[in-house]
């Protein structure tokens, strides 16, 4: 092989590789987690979202340790998930609901959902209503 054609290849294969990266880089979830909080303390948990093959948002919310929404002060009747994108309006993402496991009585909760825009924020607040549009109690938990 002469150099030209050397030095060609080079190019070639440092193309492939940096397309290779970028794609494996934008398909990896990001993690938000949770901050702590005043209204339910021993609550942690994180959002993953990931990008699927249909160019939505995958979006998986889990939650340890989230008392019973009944048990909050004021008593509460739900956990309510909401999504912030953007200059979109607040989005209700469903209900989150913690209960014990069959081996484990550690509370947890989970909730996967869909969203053709990325999240920039992920809250929990504590409602009387599940069917509500946006958020009227307070924030349990934020991404931010």
């Amino acid at each position: 092989m002469s150099i030209p054609s050397l030095e060609r290849m080079k190019t070639v294969n440092s193309i492939v590789f940096a397309l290779i990266m970028a794609f494996v880089l934008s398909s990896c979830a990001t993690k938000m987690p949770f901050t702590t909080s005043t209204i339910a303390p021993a609550a942690t948990g994180a959002v993953k979202v990931k990008k699927d093959k249909n160019e939505n948002f995958s979006i998986s919310v889990d939650v340890f340790n989230l008392a019973a929404a009944k048990d909050l002060t004021p008593s509460r009747n739900a956990y309510v998930v909401w999504m912030e994108a953007g200059r979109e309006p607040t989005k209700n993402l469903g209900q989150i609901s913690p209960s014990t496991g069959l081996f484990s009585k550690t509370l947890k909760a989970s909730l996967n959902t869909t969203s053709i825009t990325k999240p920039d924020r992920v809250f929990i607040t504590a409602e009387d209503r599940v069917d509500i549009r946006y958020p009227n109690g307070e924030v349990v938990l934020t991404t931010r």
